[in-house]
């Protein structure tokens, strides 16, 4: 074959293809020339395929290569790295211990030699007293100490001021994690001093230096460990209400260090302001007055009576010296209970005792406590937290904020919370397809709630009559929001005024179950539905009206043919219903009817229409239903007494006689017995309209209307 390769002949096409001059083109051009057909060409391409494939797998052998090689050169970088914060880390502990050290070793010559702690002390301070000469090298040593490190803090110069009393006793570095999530936030590295807790954060560039984070004093931390839970290790909190921070020690014996000395210097704390608290309690020595020559004097003296001297508090008992603390711990661990005792216990120890500085000073820590509790507390009864659980889930927060005097505060959140409650369970309400469906699970789900919340509200503020006021307005307001989806609902969607009627009914009969509480809000409901009912009723009104004038534009006078006995007999029950007591005089032979389909037609739609109106009934309404009842009938009267006068067919005459009949004698006393038994009292329009239709039948032939 002319383009077979041989032994070799892929390692020379390779360097043909990877030659600089190498041109696409010309190469196919060239292999075209010198191929003897198909096949030799199929051969070479298999061969440039084999060649890449060979390539794509050589290149992914280099990548892998180089990036295995990148990952370890990254975690290398990653050791060294960690391997010389430990080496810095240890140089700073053994210049600590250089240090101290050193202060010891002096600290002993000066025991062996007082001679030459004398001269020493004398050349530092010749006017310092030979006594003290320990207490003053340990205070300068510690105070070396502090100095050097916080020179190496940028931004709490002047935040931490130096003090003659203030002294470094432990600092270390620690890895911080996210409290709810657990992921490592920051290198941060702590220093303990005998009164507070500084954190600080490593600065990236310098290393040994660190930025200013936060400042915790040791009256309001609360330390607490951390079980272990691999891999989270080596760990515990810190609580500085309202917030809380975890760090994480190197290992665990720098954790156990770390517990120890934060609780160590805690207690030396507590313990110091246990006797400043002392010293300051202690009667202070009156100075004696110098004797006076004046003889008149004695008798002066003689008749003043001594002062009363002033009565001392006792401060120093172990749970008045631990009641800030105390309270921070109750209030991290949401024990509101516990906190609220403890300042019921120390309100009624300090009731009848005089107020000294020092209880003012305890008195202004506690303050910031109940602060702190009362936000807590508020921050539960808002509406951004779970409304699940119903009203008694809030029943904790609220009986504590009413144990520290803010029932007002305690009444308002409380019905706010209830408020947005009652608006979620309404707005998760699904809009059925039936609307009096879902008015009777929004009526089920309102009054229940409001139901609950009042006996809650009873329960919660049985001894604040002044909140009740409160409590009244906001189920105003609440009903409000109830007639709002209920409108919206029921008249906004045009329903009929039969099944408003309906849903009307049963927002009344659940507005009932409040009485059982003493609550009665059907004045409210009344108020808020009172035009909407209008509406729709006047809405009714125009359509009855509208579908009788296109009757009577169709009248012809004639008797009903029922057809058949079956629908003359619905027809009787339909007329017994509607009142109409004695229908069965116009009734005639077989299937016939004596009245007009006109008629007939116009007292069912009539009566329907009483019938509804009278469930929506309450005063409010009497003179718009009494005005429509009264137009519609006017047009039926109007009707018949204009085709009376016009009609000159004596047989047609006679039938329409009938039907005035049946309206006047029939119709219009069931209309208005009706009306009065449901209002439960006369209508006189009505009246008046009847007694007007007698002096129409007196005078058929008049061609006055009636109206």
């Amino acid at each position: 074959m002319a383009l077979s390769l041989g032994e070799g002949g892929g390692s020379r096409l390779r360097r043909q293809l990877e030659s600089g001059g190498f041109v696409a083109a010309e190469y196919v051009k060239q292999l075209s020339q010198q191929s003897d057909g198909d096949r030799d060409l199929q051969e070479h391409r298999q061969r440039i395929q084999a060649l890449s494939e060979e390539t794509a797998q050589s290149l992914k052998r280099n990548v892998y290569q180089n990036y295995r090689q990148f990952i370890e050169t990254a975690r290398e970088i990653s050791y060294l790295e960690s391997e010389m914060y430990q080496l810095s880390h240890i140089l700073t502990e053994q210049k600590g211990i250089m240090e101290a050290v050193t202060q010891a070793l002096l600290l002993q010559a000066d025991r062996d030699d007082p001679a030459l702690g004398a001269r020493r002390a004398a050349a530092a301070d010749p006017f310092l007293p030979l006594s003290a000469k320990e207490v003053a090298a340990s205070e300068e040593g510690r105070q070396r100490t502090l100095t050097t490190l916080l020179e190496k803090v940028e931004g709490c110069r002047d935040l931490l001021p130096e003090s003659p009393g203030k002294y470094l006793v432990y600092n270390g570095d620690l890895l911080e994690y996210d409290a709810d999530h657990m992921a490592q936030i920051q290198r941060v590295h702590a220093f303990l001093m005998n009164d507070c807790l500084l954190v600080a954060t490593a600065l990236p560039n310098r290393r040994g230096a660190y930025r200013y984070d936060a400042l915790y004093p040791l009256d309001g931390l609360a330390v607490v460990n951390v079980k272990d839970n691999p891999p989270m290790k080596d760990m515990f909190k810190l609580l500085m209400f309202p917030e809380s921070r975890i760090f994480q020690a190197e290992n665990a014996k720098i954790k156990k260090e770390w517990l120890e000395v934060l609780e160590e210097t805690k207690r030396n704390r507590a313990l110091s302001e246990k006797r400043r608290l002392e010293q300051e309690a202690l009667p202070r020595p009156t100075p004696t007055p110098p004797e006076s020559t004046n003889p008149f004097e004695e008798d002066e003296e003689e008749d003043e009576e001594p002062p009363a001297e002033e009565e001392t508090v006792d401060l120093s008992l172990e749970w008045i010296q631990e009641l800030p603390e105390d309270l921070d711990v109750c209030i991290a661990q949401r024990d509101f209970e516990g906190a609220v005792d403890l300042l019921d216990k120390l309100n009624e120890y300090l009731g009848d005792k005089p107020v000294s500085q020092p209880v003012k000073e305890l008195r202004a820590k506690v303050d910031e406590r109940v602060r702190q509790l009362t936000d807590v507390l508020v921050f539960e009864l808002s509406p951004d937290r779970s409304l699940r659980g119903g009203p008694r889930a809030t029943r904790r927060a609220v009986s504590q904020l009413i144990r520290l005097g803010q029932s007002t505060k305690a009444c308002e959140l409380f019905l706010k919370n209830r408020a947005a409650a009652v608006h979620t369970a309404i707005r998760q309400l699904r809009i059925e397809g039936a609307t009096l469906l879902y008015i009777h699970k929004l009526c089920h789900v309102f009054f229940t709630s409001l139901l609950e919340t009042a006996r809650e509200f009873e329960t919660d503020f049985a001894g604040n009559n002044g909140c009740y006021s409160a409590f009244v307005v906001w189920a105003r307001s609440s009903m409000r929001m109830f007639v709002d989806a209920f409108s919206k609902q029921v008249f906004d969607s045009k329903e009929s005024l039969s099944t408003a009627a309906e849903c009307v009914k049963v927002a009344k009969e659940h507005c009932k179950q409040l009485s059982e509480i003493g609550l009665d809000l059907t004045f409210i409901i009344h108020a808020l539905l009172v035009k909407d009912i209008k509406g729709a009723l006047q809405s009714y009104k125009d359509i009855i009206i509208e579908a009788t004038k296109h009757r009577n534009s169709e009248e012809m006078w004639r008797r009903m043919n029922l057809m058949t006995p079956e629908a003359l007999g619905k027809l009787r029950e339909e007329m017994r219903s509607c009142g109409v007591g004695n229908f069965d005089q116009y009734t005639g032979d077989d299937c016939w009817v004596n009245l007009s389909y006109t008629v007939v037609a116009f007292t069912k739609q009539t009566m329907a229409f009483l019938e509804e109106a009278l469930k929506l009934y309450f005063p409010e309404l009497h003179m718009v239903l009494l005005e429509s009842l009264v137009e519609i009938i006017l047009v039926a009267v109007q009707h018949v007494d204009y085709s009376l006068r016009c009609e000159q067919d004596p047989e047609k005459k006679a039938f329409i006689r009938q039907n005035a009949s049946f309206l006047y004698e029939t119709v219009l006393p069931v209309v208005e017995k009706r009306f009065e038994e449901g209002v439960g009292k006369p209508a006189k329009q009505l009246q008046d309209l009847r007694n007007a239709s007698r002096l129409m039948r007196v005078n058929p032939e008049s061609t006055t209307s009636v109206v």
